[in-house]
């Protein structure tokens, strides 16, 4: 008697044990199959997005170039630290995807034009009596002025893609986003720098608006503008901040709203060092006051920066 209730005890157990598993590779299975169809789901949000955002954000259009592209930068301090393999790891990132990187800094250039790289002073760079001088001289820049790693080969011929940057500096605006837009003429902000009391947000819309005089005369140039930085809380106040969010944003969506080409494009450098609108303050600080962006800044903008060009680029060349 003893030995079957045993038996029964034993084949209890067992009978249990069964059912257990056979519910737990039930549930699993349906766990599986529910984290499979939320992947799915992921997926074909993220290629429906890709598909009506821009076209830079086309995961499709973002390989890398067949065949070595030449790149130049121009940027003073930020832009070096962004380039550095100490640092962003720009510079050795756009070798990997195939572009030859150059680069202008401080004493770069005709008149030493490399030192000024303020939002006014666009206009010298791109239309003043004096600006196809430098540009001549930057189409053809072949030379590194900061230290990074780039391809070892340089495949001849003009730098295609121009990418200029202004620093953080440039985010303290004066002005309301409301202010007219003077004609170019009239905009006291053209060739000055950022200290000059005409550095307000309308002026500096009214550059931008004038540049593309210009680019639309060189479709075989891509310019890329890379948004200037955040300045710290501790060294703005929110009105400037404000204004900084509403130049970028209307660089970003407005700007080229009635550019019919393809050869321009902007990267918001500002957003994503906000922590992708978290504040409009530079959320990635070096420290001690110092608002250069720091490494993590510069690392997380690498890696947005590297689809967003290939994209554009090969848009820009209709791939």
């Amino acid at each position: 008697m003893r030995n079957k209730v045993l038996i029964l005890i034993v084949t209890s157990s067992l009978i249990s044990v069964t059912l257990c598993s056979i519910t737990i590779y039930i549930l699993t299975r349906k766990e599986k199959e529910s984290e499979t169809n939320e992947i799915a789901s992921l997926k074909e949000t993220s290629e429906n997005d890709a598909t009506s955002d821009n076209s830079e954000s086309n995961l499709e259009s973002s390989e890398e170039p067949a065949s070595v592209v030449k790149l130049i930068f121009i940027h003073h301090s930020t832009g070096e630290n962004w380039l550095s393999d100490e640092d962003g790891t720009l510079g050795k990132a756009l070798a990997e995807q195939n572009y030859f990187v150059s680069d202008t800094n401080y004493g770069w250039g005709p008149d030493n034009i490399g030192d000024t790289t303020d939002i006014g002073h666009w206009w010298k760079w791109f239309r003043s009596p004096d600006s196809t001088t430098y540009l001549n001289a930057l189409y053809q820049e072949s030379d590194q002025n900061s230290e990074y790693t780039r391809l070892e080969s340089d495949p001849d011929g003009e730098n295609e893609i121009v990418m200029f940057k202004s620093c953080y500096p440039n985010s303290e605006l004066g002005g309301t986003s409301n202010d007219p837009i003077p004609d170019i003429d009239k905009n006291l902000l053209k060739g000055e720098g950022v200290d000059s009391q005409y550095h307000t947000i309308s002026n500096v819309k009214g550059i931008y608006i004038d540049l593309l005089e210009y680019f639309k005369t060189k479709q075989d140039k891509l310019f890329i503008v890379v948004t200037a930085p955040p300045l710290g809380r501790n060294n703005s106040d929110s009105s400037a901040a404000d204004n900084a969010r509403a130049l970028n944003n209307w660089l970003k969506n407005d700007w080229l709203e009635a550019y019919d080409y393809q050869n321009v494009a902007v990267f918001d450098f500002y957003n994503v060092l906000t922590g992708d609108g978290e504040s409009n303050f530079n959320e990635y600080p070096s420290g001690g006051g110092d608002d250069h962006p720091s490494t993590e800044g510069n690392l997380k903008a690498t890696q947005e920066f590297i689809p967003f060009l290939n994209g554009v680029y090969n848009s820009w060349k209709g791939n």
